[in-house]
Formats: structure tokens, C-alpha cells, sequence
């Protein structure tokens, strides 16, 4: 469900609006109010489904479903079905005539901000309409705070970041030009060229997070993006759209987290990890520096290397690699 302190409902829409001289099945006048995933999607929402191999019926019943006219007999408990063969283009295109983010107002701390007693706000600082920020919480100098984001107690924000679409915890650190709560790098296109995949999602941080200097965390595109309780991020690191952060977890700079990852609770990241869309860090994982890690790992294991392995594995293969190089240039002698 799309979160109104963050976004402006534009709807009701009838289908037969929304469609846009796309073929329309079931009933054209149902009317249209929120957006949702697939599988969450209910009586009053619009949804994309796009049918993998062997894939199941759509979950729930949305009021319209977009989706290829092959796969309509997967959606058929939608009251109205708008076909098309790039249904997530299709759905890109539309579903900002339901939902858009909620504006700034004329004010720099807007006049329905509500501040908790002791709360310090540096020069220059913006504060968006119905923001809220907690006893004791430090606002830099030139800090953003978008409308409708909520700022824990004692929360400490450097110089510079900007934060929007998100709920931050209690005695969080989030240091100078972190951005947090942007759109993730969504992208689906056609002959025309790549559009964007609007977000609805939210940046959830927990209590005790700290997020270094010049990180980025995007808001997911329906899901939360979300940080545990007491996980440190180094400067300069990045965490993509609906991933999940692990309560405990530490993560050196430069690392990025693609979208939709799951990392669990104690994993630790060396400097320049780079993770795949859609994977699992298991809990208590330890992820070396530099790795590219683009299967699942299993908890508790330690992993090496490009691609990233099981660290004896990797080991065992580099010193391989090695005596066989040395062999060769004997030979060449």
C-alpha cells in the first residue's frame, strides 16, 4: 500500500482512462485508486504481472491487472485486465496519473513540521511539510528533510544529506551528503528509449544505524528498503531498492548492494564488495574485500574473490593458478 504522508493520491481513475487506447478486458469503468505489487494487490488497486515459465496465477484480486495477452488467464480474478506485451512498461507510463510524490512547500521549515523539544537545526536547513523530528535530534547545516519523513530521537544528520520517502529510527548517525530515500535505478524502455520505473516504496532505518559520509540508500519500488537495528555503513557505500540490511551487519566503503538482496543479521562486507540483484547473504557471513558475489552465500561462510567463492576454494584455485604459471615460465627458460 502506497504510504499517503509520502505520496498525493490522484485517483479514482476508471480503467478505460488509464489504458490509454490499450486493449481492455473485464469491466472499463472499474475505478482505480492506489498501486501495489502483484501479489498484494487488492479490489481497489493497480498491478503489473509478468507470467515467468511455469509461473502461477496472480495472487488476490486487483482491480485492474496489466498484463500480456498471453498470460490474461493468470490475472482472471482482476475486474479489468489492461493487455500489453511490455507490461511493466505499460505499467511505468501509467501509474503516476495515480500516485506522485508530495511537494515541498514555500517555507524552509514548513509550518506543519512538528519538532520535538531540543531539537537543533543548523543553517540553511529545509524541513518538508509534516515532518517530524525527535527530542534531542541534530539537523545539520543544508540538510533536506522531504515531507512526511519521520527523524527519530537523538538522530544525528551531517552537513548536506538529504533524506526523503523514509522513517528513521532512534540514535542514528547518518554523516555528511548521505542521500537517502531517492529512486533507485529502475529502468524499462521500448524502440522509444528507457524510462524510469516510478517508486513508491519507503527507506525504513532502525534504531543505532550509522550511515557514512556520501552513501546512498534508494527507497523501494513497492517494498520497504530496509536497514536493522545497530548495522554500520561506511562512507561512500551503496544499498539499491528493497534490500534488506541485517541487524549488526558492517559494511565497508565502496560496497554495493543490488537491488532487491537480502543481507542477514552479523554479516560483515570488506571494502569494494559488489553484490548481485536478488541475492541472500546468509547470516554471519563475512564477504571479503573486492569480492563480486553473484550467488547466494551461505550463513556463517566466508567468501573470496571474482566471481566471489567459498574462500578455501578460492584460495585452493589462486595457488593452483600460481605453480602453474611459475611451471610455464620455467619452461620457457
Amino acid at each position: 500500500m502506497v504510504d499517503a504522508r509520502f505520496y498525493e493520491m490522484l485517483g479514482p481513475a476508471p480503467v478505460r482512462a488509464l489504458a490509454a487506447g490499450a486493449d481492455i478486458g473485464g469491466d472499463p469503468d472499474c475505478l482505480v485508486h492506489s498501486i501495489a505489487a502483484a501479489d498484494r494487490a487488492g479490489p481497489n488497486d493497480l498491478c503489473y504481472f509478468e507470467a515467468q515459465k511455469n509461473a502461477a496465477p496472480l495472487v488476490g484480486s486487483p482491480a485492474a491487472c496489466v498484463v500480456s495477452p498471453g498470460a490474461a488467464h493468470l490475472a482472471a480474478n482482476a475486474t479489468a485486465l489492461i493487455l500489453s506485451d511490455k507490461p511493466k512498461l505499460t505499467f511505468a507510463k501509467i501509474a503516476t496519473r495515480l500516485a506522485r510524490p508530495r511537494k515541498f512547500g514555500g517555507d524552509r521549515i514548513d509550518p506543519s513540521a512538528r519538532l520535538e523539544h531540543g531539537v537543533q537545526i543548523g543553517p540553511g536547513a529545509v524541513i518538508g511539510p509534516n515532518a517530524e523530528i525527535g527530542e534531542g535530534a541534530e539537523i545539520g547545516p543544508n540538510v533536506v528533510i522531504g515531507p512526511g519523513v519521520a527523524i527519530g530521537r537523538r538522530t544525528r544528520i551531517g552537513a548536506g544529506a538529504s533524506i526523503a520517502f523514509a522513517l528513521i529510527g532512534d540514535d542514528v548517525t547518518i554523516l555528511p551528503g548521505a542521500v537517502i530515500g531517492e529512486q533507485g535505478f529502475g529502468v524499462v524502455g521500448d524502440a522509444s528509449g528507457p524510462i524510469d520505473i516510478p517508486h513508491f516504496g519507503r527507506v525504513i532505518v532502525q534504531d543505532r544505524v550509522t550511515i557514512g559520509a556520501n552513501s546512498t540508500i534508494d527507497r523501494g519500488v513497492f517494498d520497504d528498503t530496509v536497514l536493522g537495528e545497530g548495522c554500520k555503513l561506511d562512507n561512500l557505500c551503496h544499498v539499491a531498492h528493497n534490500c534488506t540490511i541485517g541487524r549488526g551487519s558492517l559494511i565497508a566503503a565502496f560496497a554495493g548492494i543490488s537491488g532487491s538482496t537480502i543481507v542477514g543479521d552479523g554479516v560483515t562486507m570488506g571494502g569494494r564488495v559488489g553484490i548481485g540483484d536478488h541475492r541472500t547473504i546468509g547470516a554471519g557471513a563475512t564477504i571479503a574485500g573486492g569480492a563480486a558475489v553473484f550467488q547466494d552465500v551461505p550463513a556463517g561462510e566466508i567468501w573470496s574473490g571474482y566471481p566471489a567463492k567459498p574462500l578455501r576454494k578460492w584460495l585452493r584455485e589462486a595457488a593452483w593458478i600460481s605453480r602453474k604459471a611459475a611451471g610455464s615460465g620455467n619452461a620457457g627458460n
